[in-house]
């Protein structure tokens, strides 16, 4: 475990050691910042609901730019044979990487959390409901950096792997869209294979086990096979 942290360490480091990290957080937080205030003056109603629907709608352009270079740079720099001579397994190297990428979302995500402290301030906001968005939209973010993880794996060309994320990412995301093409259980597995689906019964409140086993179930299936990827090297 600590040779993990030690991999989650020196990625953080990376992120922070240059000004795209800070870039990225503050410009983030800006766009949130101006849609918060939008939403609040439209709404009138001290509720996140929408904004958990924004939020999950740019980081669906957002995560992959992040994850893009996960794997793709050490590739490109002729550093990932060396980090896989290492002591280290490559599970160890997989959870490292991810980990790394999930704290520094996690941070992003924190900082809104001043949201519920304004809504509070000026009205009475349901916690709860808040709280339950707050856990959708990091396993959302959570699965999106697995997806971006997975991808990077595949190819040393961080554009290749920013276009490909994408194509998965919004394949989940909009997957409703081909509901109308289709009827039955067909129909259904796309509205369940959506994540937009999911995230809209977090962002009102509702968790059930099968939103819940959704994301994790995405996030482990994305972890394995980008191990795998690694171990049989397709990139090269």
């Amino acid at each position: 475990m600590n040779k993990t942290f030690a991999i989650v360490k020196k990625e953080l480091h990376s992120y922070f050691s240059s000004p795209i990290a800070y870039i990225i957080l503050i410009a983030t937080l800006s766009l949130f910042n101006a849609f918060f205030f939008l939403i609040i003056d439209q709404n009138h109603e001290a509720s996140l609901r929408d904004m958990f629907i924004l939020m999950e709608f740019m980081f669906v352009f957002l995560i992959p730019l992040l994850t893009m270079r996960m794997f793709s740079e050490e590739k490109a720099n002729g550093t990932m044979e060396f980090l896989l001579t290492s002591p280290l397994s490559l599970s160890m190297i997989v959870l490292g990487k991810y980990l790394s990428m999930l704290i520094f979302y996690s941070l992003l995500i924190g900082m809104t959390l001043i949201y519920y402290f304004i809504l509070e301030y000026f009205g009475n906001p349901d916690a709860a409901s808040i709280f339950y968005g707050y856990i959708g939209i990091w396993l959302e973010g959570a699965f999106f950096i697995a997806v971006g993880l997975l991808v990077s794996s595949w190819t040393r060309n961080q554009i290749i792997a920013a276009l490909v994320s994408y194509a998965l990412i919004f394949s989940l995301y909009f997957s409703t869209s081909l509901t109308k093409y289709f009827t039955g259980s067909i129909e259904s597995f796309f509205i369940q294979l959506s994540t937009r689906t999911h995230l809209e019964n977090f962002a009102v409140g509702i968790i059930t086990p099968s939103n819940i086993t959704y994301y994790l179930t995405g996030i482990i299936l994305c972890l394995v096979l980008t191990r795998l990827s690694i171990d049989n090297r397709l990139w090269q």
